[in-house]
């Protein structure tokens, strides 16, 4: 599956970059860092991905680094907005930590070659928009933890170690993405079903 076809039910993938040719240039360049890694790519690859001149990239993106910076901001946002509206629902903590783990996992299967650039190109950014990365992953972080400590608080989970579950749990999830395959024999939903599943049990939730 090609990053212009990772849709997940949205009507235009990477909708939010404008103009066209910027959009262009962001699917060519999350396809070239997945599949030669960031530091591998060049502009030129990226340029003749989207079918424009190298000199074209430039109008839109000052450095290569730049669209890399870009990619990440949008996939953390939607990652960090999907665990919030779990953590945020009604419901009890199981309810709510299964809905949150389905989400994520679903949108790092579905976008499993943008999530890879999301998620494992994080040291070739820039310090200063790696610390703008890490203070959204450290809210991902703290939205699942919520929801683990309200379980624990509330007698539906057995979990000693909070902060450390929580990073098994992302970590799980996170890890769809570097080995889903879309002519697999599961759909991003049977996956995010299984993992819900075994989170659940991870932290002990009563039945």
């Amino acid at each position: 599956m090609s990053t212009a076809e990772e849709t997940g039910g949205e009507e235009t993938p990477w909708g939010e970059v404008t103009p066209e040719a910027a959009r262009r240039l962001l699917v060519a360049a999350v396809e070239a860092f997945a599949e030669r890694g960031y530091h591998a790519t060049t502009t030129r690859d990226i340029a003749g991905r989207a079918g424009m001149s190298p000199a074209a990239l430039y109008i839109h993106y000052k450095t290569k680094e730049e669209l890399l910076h870009r990619i990440s901001r949008i996939g953390h946002d939607r990652a960090l907005r999907l665990l919030e509206a779990a953590a945020d629902s009604g419901g009890s903590a199981a309810g709510r930590l299964a809905d949150a783990v389905r989400s994520f996992v679903r949108w790092h299967a579905e976008r499993h070659t943008t999530a890879r650039v999301v998620q494992y190109e994080l040291e070739a950014l820039a310090e200063e928009h790696r610390a703008e990365i890490v203070a959204l992953r450290r809210k991902s972080d703290a939205a699942v933890r919520r929801i683990i400590s309200e379980g624990v608080r509330d007698g539906e989970f057995d979990v000693p170690d909070v902060p450390g579950t929580t990073l098994a749990v992302l970590s799980l999830c996170i890890d769809v993405a570097r080995w889903f395959n879309a002519q697999g024999s599961r759909t991003p939903e049977e996956v995010g079903t299984l993992y819900a599943d075994l989170v659940l049990r991870m932290v002990g939730a009563q039945k």
